[in-house]
């Protein structure tokens, strides 16, 4: 073996015992600037290392072949994507029975799209681009960047993939359900709507950003979602956790015969929140056993009982149950099968939807503009999305829009009677 292949060898051996506990310690004392200072020569050696561990997982060790047939053979020069800049390397070799075998992580990074991707995944999972704790483990098998290089190809992959998100068409999307909910970041309101549609599937349809969650933002939000082909008819269920500008949004475009489920977590917190803290065990216990009811007039006299508890210990706590009571009642008088109803009741679905945002986004300090909060906002969301299951209670769909297309009914020959 030439002396220089077993030299790289003792090298790549080095790193992958000591570049590990290296990079933890001096990222860990001094954060960005210890990571500016890996140059480019120790990105070179971490990826030829990549190539050996590639190797010998192919061919098995020294002395030691794995496959008949196959055989290592010195090196020879390369050049790879070393975060932007393009590196000439020292690519292993081997040699099969049909001839040369090529190196899959070599090829993969000879493609300068390649790095984005495969940071963006892991930044995904809790890297803020800026603190680089995440990265170490892979760093030591596979990459050494700069800070500013990775927030580079973080700001190019980011944004293609919220322009992806925004710019998705909805034509095919058959809404049955529509969870409309806020997140702050930045100092602005993100108006977000997550969709079910009638087979029980999740699909975050948009976001909109105001500085507050108000009616207009609302309105901005479906009429993008119009431009991109959702239909937003009169039978679409709407859940939301009560915001005043929402529901006035609800209102002015659909009337008085919106679907409008008042989320039952957030009502009954609101409640507990003016009265004293002794009674808040009991209060959730009446709550909560009102709207487990099967039937609607059970639920609703459970309700009465309770409105009637609070008046006697807290004036503004009745007057807070008693606002929005029959919106909290309406997959009651739907009459959905308590399953599905578990699932439409609250705004669950989008508020896990929210602490996957805020998981991803924990390492963020400050946000410098509006375009990189959506940035953030937009790939976390679509990112998200990977990990959505279907509904509970989804095979009840069906059954349910049949029942709600002929409440509507019953509504119009009534309002047509008045």
């Amino acid at each position: 073996m030439h002396e220089s292949t077993m030299s790289r060898k003792r090298a790549a051996k080095e790193i992958e015992r000591n570049l590990g506990a290296l990079l933890v310690g001096r990222v860990i004392e001094h954060g960005r600037n210890a990571l500016e200072e890996i140059s480019r020569e120790m990105g070179r050696m971490v990826v030829e290392s990549v190539f050996l561990l590639e190797r010998e997982e192919i061919a098995g060790p020294d002395y030691h072949p794995k496959v008949r047939g196959v055989s290592k053979w010195s090196s020879q020069g390369g050049s790879v994507f070393i975060g932007k800049h393009k590196e000439r390397v020292m690519v292993p070799r081997l040699r099969g029975p049909k001839g040369e075998i090529s190196l899959e992580s070599y090829q993969r990074l000879k493609n300068p799209d390649e790095f984005s991707q495969e940071l963006l995944n892991h930044w995904l999972s809790g890297m803020s681009g800026r603190r680089y704790s995440w990265l170490i483990e892979d760093a030591s098998k596979r990459l050494g960047v700069s800070a500013s290089s990775v927030s580079r190809h973080l700001v190019l992959a980011g944004a293609k993939r919220l322009e992806e998100f925004k710019e998705r068409r909805l034509e095919k999307f058959d809404a049955f359900a529509v969870y409309i909910d806020s997140v702050h970041r930045g100092g602005n309101a993100f108006i977000v709507a997550l969709g079910v549609n009638i087979r029980g599937e999740k699909q975050v349809l948009g976001f909109w950003e105001g500085a507050t969650e108000n009616h207009e933002i609302c309105e901005m939000l479906f009429c993008d979602l119009e431009q991109r082909g959702l239909v937003l008819h009169k039978g679409i269920l709407f859940v939301t956790d009560g915001g005043k500008g929402v529901i006035k949004a609800l209102r002015r475009r659909f009337g008085r015969k919106v679907l409008h489920q008042r989320c039952t977590v957030h009502k009954c917190r609101n409640i507990c929140s003016h009265v004293p803290k002794r009674y808040h065990a009991e209060a959730k216990r009446r709550f909560n056993r009102a709207i487990a009811m099967e039937r609607y007039e059970d639920a609703q006299k459970e309700l009465t009982a309770l409105h009637r508890w609070l008046k006697s210990i807290n004036g503004s706590a009745a007057e807070s149950l008693k606002e929005g009571l029959e919106e909290l009642l309406l997959l009651h008088l739907l009459e959905v099968p308590f399953e599905l109803r578990r699932s439409l009741r609250s705004t669950n679905a989008i508020e896990g939807l929210f602490s996957g945002v805020r998981l991803y986004e924990k390492n963020i300090r400050r946000y410098r503009s509006s375009a990189m909060s959506q940035r953030w906002l937009g790939t976390v969301l679509l990112s998200s999305e990977r990990g959505f299951r279907k509904i509970r209670g989804y095979q009840f769909i069906t059954k349910t829009r049949t029942a709600i297309a002929r409440w509507q009914k019953r509504f119009d020959t009534v309002s047509c009677a008045a």
